[in-house]
């Protein structure tokens, strides 16, 4: 393992604005990228749209399970709800 370095200044400022960044996405998606989203789901069975829907729920159970870094705060409201 190398040695430890010391963060420059620019780096300290860029890890400060990042610990304070919001989580979800940094802009709304385009028109172009949301119809090829409705097409993908227009072409899924209801038996992927169900195991889809479980897989996210599970995800959302870890999450707010999860200690430490990663953690979901159960109390902020779920984008798109």
């Amino acid at each position: 393992m190398s040695e430890a370095t010391t963060p420059s200044e620019p780096t300290r400022k860029a890890e400060q604005a990042d610990a304070r960044a919001r989580p979800g996405a940094d802009r709304d998606p385009t028109p172009a990228e949301e119809a090829a989203a409705d097409a993908a789901a227009s072409r899924m069975d209801e038996a992927t749209r169900r195991s889809v829907g479980r897989h996210e729920q599970d995800m959302a159970r870890r999450g707010v399970e999860q200690r430490g870094e990663g953690r979901i705060d159960q109390k902020e409201p779920r984008p798109g709800s």
